[in-house]
């Protein structure tokens, strides 16, 4: 859970100071409201690393999948629109949970809902389940008494996500069993198909092209090292995802992501759907504009936009328009840009935002239906330079060695 250093006044007008944790800002400031105290400054602190079993523990922790965030709100916010005690909907959930993850954390929810704890309170305490944005609907809808809507905010929110990631994983599909059938093409032809031809070419003598040779020294390297090779191969892959792992690293890949040839700018288009599908569920939820900021830029999951986002959020509390930060962004196209300026001057921000999602979500639906029509002329071509390369390389010496042979 965050933790936050405060400042504020009491009701006696006296400052005050001290640290608080809550699953955001505006839940502190709640708390702090509560005890009188009006507060001026929030700062949250960075955790510190609490020692080797922790990170332990943590590098082995799982998160609860998408289906099953969807079949969760979905079937709260049928028992709570029913009518049904909110401590009976999460024990009758909590049997029947299929996740060890999910199980674990309604247990955790009926225990401190029977101890009179708010059921966003108790979330908190789960980030692996449930995130910051999830919490904050949650919190929203509780305290206005809509815990139905919340939970069917967020069950239709969860639903698009998974269904754009279906669409992104079925489009791939393709061009990756291309790539993978091919690498499997290249290892058997190394290891059966060329050594049996060099030993041919070795008994004729004959001169050899440069493509011949260049084949028979990549099919000598990786029989005789494969061991090395692929050694070399894990540790690399290991290096690079450890480094991944790093913020610099993180921030590098993310930022390159959205520059990847044909990919990238679906992929960003993507990105910026899911934040202005966020954005505007925070909006019409009440929260204000620079606390939705903050907590929509760690759900984007991209670092290199989730900076831009904070910076619009400060940007936002140095008192600039709206339209403003989203154009000195240039995360946004002009139509969108144009959206959210109608938005503000109307003020209904979060319908046009809305409508902004829902632009860039036919944009990448067309793009991913498209996707395998752009993808299939690269792959032609990579297939082709490799027929090329084996028939230079293997059949032309043939060739010569037939010439040789009848001319004798």
């Amino acid at each position: 859970m965050p933790h936050y250093h405060f400042k504020g006044r009491d009701n006696q007008g006296n400052a005050v100071s001290g640290e608080l944790d809550g699953v955001n800002e505006m839940a502190v400031a709640e708390q702090l409201m509560r005890r009188g105290i009006m507060p001026t400054a929030l700062t949250e602190q960075k955790a510190k690393s609490a020692g080797i079993t922790l990170n332990w523990s943590l590098s082995f922790s799982k998160r609860i999948s998408l289906e099953e965030l969807v079949m969760f709100t979905r079937q709260m916010y049928a028992l709570t629109k029913a009518g049904i005690p909110i401590l009976r909907a999460i024990h009758g959930l909590e049997e029947n949970a299929r996740g060890d993850v999910l199980r674990r954390a309604l247990a955790t929810l009926k225990e401190d809902l029977g101890n009179g704890k708010p059921i966003s309170v108790s979330m908190q305490a789960h980030p692996d389940v449930f995130s910051s944005l999830f919490v904050a609907i949650i919190h929203v809808g509780e305290n206005t008494g809509k815990l139905e809507e919340a939970f069917l905010q967020l069950t239709r929110y969860f639903e698009l996500e998974m269904e754009t990631r279906k669409r992104i994983k079925t489009a791939l599909r393709y061009p990756g069993f291309v790539l993978i059938a091919l690498a499997i093409a290249m290892t058997v032809l190394n290891i059966f198909v060329i050594p049996t031809f060099a030993n041919i070419f070795a008994r004729f003598g004959a001169e050899l092209p440069w493509a011949t040779k260049v084949l028979l020294a990549t099919s000598h390297f990786f029989v005789s090292y494969w061991p090395a090779l692929l050694a070399g191969t894990g540790l690399t892959v290991f290096a690079v995802r450890r480094w991944l792992k790093t913020a610099t690293g993180m921030l590098f890949w993310h930022r390159h992501q959205l520059r990847l040839p044909i990919v990238g700018s679906i992929l960003k288009r993507a990105l910026m759907a899911r934040f202005c599908r966020s954005f505007a569920m925070m909006l019409r939820s009440g929260i204000p504009i620079n606390q939705a900021l903050s907590m929509v830029a760690d759900a984007v999951d991209n670092v290199y936009i989730g900076q831009h986002v904070r910076e619009m959020r400060s940007g936002v509390e140095r008192g600039e328009s709206l339209l403003r930060i989203t154009t000195n962004s240039h995360l946004f196209t002009g139509l969108v840009i144009q959206m959210i300026a109608v938005g503000e001057e109307t003020g209904m921000v979060d319908q046009m935002i809305q409508e902004a999602a829902e632009y860039y979500e036919r944009e990448v639906d067309y793009d991913l239906k498209t996707l395998t029509a752009k993808i299939e002329p690269i792959l032609i071509v990579i297939v082709a330079i490799m027929v090329l390369i084996l028939a230079l390389g293997i059949f032309t010496p043939m060739w010569d060695m037939m010439r040789v042979f009848k001319g004798k």
